[in-house]
């Protein structure tokens, strides 16, 4: 008989999430971040910190459990000891008022700091360091000026969250604490907030806006966990990005391909990351740590490499990067077309809904063949030539079409699917248009090169969404389209090293 073994789990463990915006971190991923603090901290009374977007309270507990342990010497009496941690050193915002009991109940072990079966017992209100006030958002034409929320979306009753959350709706975060000076602030941020735009909804992010929030107080420690989304920019990200990026107190950056591996179960485009940033750190470079289920890869380099306007997220990949760079081509970017090349994306006047675009079943005089969203099950559309209203030289030229949107942004399961269109072609903005080709023997060469390993694994620099505009090419070197392509060739000419062969060959997937 196997003997009765007591399990008594952690229960922020065990927390459902409450959505994929406000994502409850595990502790095993808290005390990853906290390891990357300096270990004097822990026995330093007079270190003060903050997390500003508090759910479960675990980064306060786990910090709590290391100062308790840290300061024994210090302050012998276990009591004085806590009441000292807990009234002077550990300070919470929650992002809502269920949070927030949540959080105070893992922090003081009562859901009111003042309770009877509170750890600390020095605090003579329900709040505690660990405060909730209702915000409203601002509304200026429609939007909150501190978030970008929808008005017609976030306006709310009484009763109901307003998701204004404290810590970015408002010019002077330090006044929240009474100008208190916080050595470090840590926490995992909300994400996102719905913009409840057209048919369907989009989402604006806010993570930014918290860390930056955070850098008005001038810790000595900055350290959060966001979507890696912002190593490229994107919708409303490319002036966080080139803030990151040229900060050179930014320096350790955890970087995990698959957010599922920080989140069980949650699912976040892109992944996500955590960095540390260390107001005493001005080198040029910084480590990085690339996550995947297979392997760790280390590397200590600057955050952007030389003629890079984007972070490069695959320490393996760098020196293949540069080998390209070397040869100083074209970019395969300057072929392949803006959002919307033939001008369908048309919205109807005052909102966010596309106009439909007008077009028959069958090809009629001064017809063209349309491509489109579903062209496959539904057969080609034909639209009027004269309703083109952009790159109207295109439409008897050879090109390729690519989608705008394909994959998800992890390199190991992405696969693009070009294909070639004649004369007397257009597309709406689904796809975007790669050439155009004097033959269609050119167009098929630049497919062939386009499938290839290589091709993906430049493009993976840069596209770590699903959403795949002009610039996710911005890596690609142009080639002579009057050959075909292969990666044994595209390898040779690069002059590619066994690892750097090998490295590819495991992160792209085989072609189907």
């Amino acid at each position: 008989m196997q003997p009765i073994i007591n399990y008594n789990p952690d229960v922020l463990t065990c927390l459902a999430n409450l959505s994929n915006d406000e994502v409850f971190t595990p502790p095993s991923v808290v005390q990853q971040m906290l390891d990357q603090l300096p270990v004097e901290l822990w026995s330093d009374k007079n270190a003060t910190f903050l997390d500003p977007v508090s759910k479960t309270g675990v980064f306060l507990r786990e910090i709590g459990l290391r100062l308790n342990k840290g300061l024994e010497k210090q302050i012998p009496d276990t009591q004085e000891r806590i009441n000292h941690i807990y009234k002077n050193q550990l300070f919470g915002i929650a992002i809502t008022e269920l949070t927030s009991l949540l959080s105070r109940r893992s922090v003081y072990c009562s859901k009111t700091a003042d309770g009877e079966y509170s750890v600390c017992t020095d605090f003579d209100n329900e709040q505690g360091n660990i405060r909730f006030d209702r915000i409203e958002h601002t509304w200026n034409s429609g939007r909150c000026k501190y978030c970008g929320a929808s008005e017609a979306e976030y306006k709310r009753d009484d009763d109901l969250e307003t998701h204004a959350y404290e810590f970015i709706h408002t010019e002077d975060p330090a006044a929240i604490f009474n100008h208190m000076k916080f050595d470090v602030i840590i926490g995992n941020p909300p994400y996102q907030l719905n913009d409840g735009g057209g048919t369907g909804s989009s989402a604006i992010p806010v993570y930014d806006k918290f860390v930056l929030q955070a850098k008005k107080l001038n810790p000595t420690y900055l350290s959060m966990i966001i979507p890696s989304r912002w190593f490229t920019g994107g919708r409303a990200l490319d002036g966080f990005r080139d803030e990151m990026l040229n900060d050179k107190r930014i320096s350790v950056i955890h970087d995990y391909l698959d957010a599922s591996d920080c989140f069980p179960g949650v699912e976040i485009k892109g992944g996500v990351c955590y960095f540390l940033w260390d107001k005493n750190d001005s080198t040029d470079t910084c480590k990085i740590y690339t996550h995947t289920k297979e392997f760790i890869s280390e590397s200590v380099r600057p955050l952007l490499e030389s003629g890079a306007e984007t972070f490069i997220r695959y320490n393996d990949s760098i020196s293949i990067l540069r080998k390209v760079q070397m040869f100083k081509a074209d970019l395969f970017s300057n072929i392949v077309s803006s959002n919307d090349p033939f001008g369908f994306d048309v919205r109807v006047e005052g909102s966010y809904k596309r106009a439909e675009v007008s077009y028959k079943n069958k090809p009629f005089n001064d017809s063209v063949e349309l491509y489109f969203n579903g062209w496959k099950n539904q057969g080609l559309k034909y639209v009027k030539k004269s309703d083109v209203t952009k790159n109207h030289d295109w439409i008897n030229k050879f090109k390729v079409l690519v989608p705008k949107a394909w994959g998800s942004g992890n390199a190991n399961k992405d696969w693009l699917d070009p294909f070639v269109v004649g004369p007397g072609t257009c597309c709406t903005e689904t796809y975007l248009v790669v050439g155009p080709f004097k033959s269609k023997k050119q167009a098929e060469f630049a497919i062939s090169y386009i499938k290839t390993k290589f091709f993906h694994l430049l493009v993976s620099q840069v596209k770590i969404t699903q959403n795949s505009m002009k610039k996710v090419y911005s890596f690609v070197p142009m080639q002579d389209f009057s050959e075909e392509w292969n990666d044994k060739k595209l390898y040779e000419k690069y002059k590619l090293a066994k690892d750097e062969i090998a490295f590819i060959e495991s992160l792209i997937r085989p072609m189907n």
